[in-house]
């Protein structure tokens, strides 16, 4: 097949790593523990949530099933703070990243996200967890931004995904991390001690981060790079530049219509285990721990797919897009969960097996959708449109979390039938905007 003009380097360039190759590595592994600390310090909350219902949630055991949903619409509330949060922190956070650069940017993330954290052991009420919430969103909005900016700095097209997919494994390796580590800490010190241990260990990697030589060490910028300068170069702030581009929106909208489903299983997987199968957060971890391995999975080899076609004379275009259809269609049999336990009430196990396939499916198509906007526009502004695609996520996610905390419980299979199409709609919808990754199409 073609290759790819506006990913082929002109003499004199390479998309070859640095003089000292396995530092790009060490960096995609520090990348992977701060988004491992990352969802650490979001999915606390959802973890000890059994542990709240007789402190602060307004929980009275043996209510009856008006008072169970206000009470789901209460935890719904807490939720929605942080989604909403962290989509606001995304309309700055890039451009923050992308003004005070990759090192800077990512550390002054990381401490404030860090000490919302830690803030959470001292509140005692639902208000108070809103607040901290609040502030724990607005600093974990600056991770993703930073991070796939760090991967356009230090890597080529074709193993963008495969780095993106690494790093991004480290939200499902927190999954079976935090379920352990969340029980045994609360067991022994209480609830309150878990959120300073994951707090604490932010705090710890933004030490490690700030003396690491980052700029130092990093690579050049590579001539696909180099094509893409242009792109931002014009009359207007950068967002109104931006905003002429189909590329921007076609990432936009695919992180608004796929993240909510992520939120979903986030938030309210354990939740669904416990309903469903009287899974305990002790007995919880060992489906979580399946679950998200799986996911781990299913990020790397999406975005090694990808790459692998490119290294194999695929376009840029073929490589990313048909990382991201087999994706999209793996995630479909999620919608069988619902029968699962009309099917099996006692068995959970065919019910994970969908969920370990469609949290896979997602993470590989996560991997590659982070990697569209390192083929269109250059590392001067990725922060700033992975952070505004990050806020379309974070509203979409809080739209879905408010329909979920309302009918979920009620009516789950219509829930299960949104997220099963998201990824195909999702596709499309890109497909119509950008017919050709290499460089961002004007509106």
């Amino acid at each position: 097949m073609p290759i790819d003009t506006a990913s082929v380097p002109a003499p004199g360039f390479t998309t070859t790593a640095p003089d000292k190759p396995n530092i790009r590595w060490a960096v995609c592994g520090l990348l992977f523990l701060a988004t491992t600390i990352n969802y650490m310090d979001r999915s606390v909350f959802s973890l000890i949530e059994p542990l709240l219902h007789l402190d602060f949630m307004g929980w009275i055991p043996g209510l009856d099933a008006a008072h169970q949903t206000a009470y789901n619409i209460n935890f719904g509330r807490v939720l929605i703070c942080f989604q909403i949060a962290y989509g606001v922190g995304f309309l700055f956070a890039g451009r923050i990243i992308d003004k005070l650069g990759t090192k800077t940017g990512y550390a002054l993330a990381i401490l404030v996200w860090g000490c919302a954290s830690i803030s959470h052991s001292m509140v005692a009420s639902v208000a108070g967890f809103c607040i901290a919430r609040i502030f724990l969103g607005l600093g974990e909005s600056g991770n993703f931004p930073a991070a796939i900016k760090a991967t356009t700095e230090w890597f080529p097209s074709e193993e963008r995904a495969l780095a993106t997919g690494l790093f991004n494994s480290g939200s499902n390796a927190s999954a079976f991390i935090a379920p352990a580590l969340i029980a045994a800490v609360a067991a022994k010190w209480g609830w309150q001690a878990a959120f300073i241990c994951t707090g604490s260990m932010g705090l710890i990697w933004a030490v490690i981060w700030l003396i690491f030589p980052y700029n130092k060490l990093r690579r050049g910028a590579t001539q696909t790079q180099a094509n893409l300068a242009p792109v931002t170069k014009g009359a207007g702030p950068i967002y109104s530049i931006l905003l002429r581009h189909r590329g921007f929106w076609a990432f936009c909208i695919a992180k608004g219509i796929t993240d909510p489903v992520w939120w979903f299983y986030l938030f309210y997987l354990p939740k669904f285990l416990n309903d469903n199968y009287g899974l305990n957060l002790s007995h919880v971890k060992y489906p979580l721990i399946v679950i998200y391995t799986c996911a781990s999975i299913g990020s790397i080899a999406g975005g090694w797919l990808s790459g692998f076609r490119m290294k194999h004379g695929h376009t840029v275009n073929s490589g990313r897009k048909f990382a991201l259809l087999i994706c999209a269609v793996s995630v479909l049999p999620i919608m069988l969960v619902p029968h699962m336990h009309t099917l099996f009430p006692n068995n959970a196990w065919p019910a994970i097996a969908l969920f370990c396939l469609a949290t896979a499916a997602h993470q590989g198509w996560s991997a590659n959708l982070f990697s569209t906007p390192t083929d269109m526009f250059p590392s001067t502004s990725i922060s700033t449109v992975v952070g505004i695609g990050g806020a379309t996520g974070a509203a979409g996610g809080a739209c879905f979390t408010w329909l979920v905390s309302h009918y979920f419980s009620l009516h789950p299979m219509p829930i299960f039938i949104l997220a099963a199409c998201a990824y195909i709609t999702a596709l499309l919808i890109f497909q119509l905007l950008v017919p050709r990754l290499g460089a961002p199409q004007r509106a």
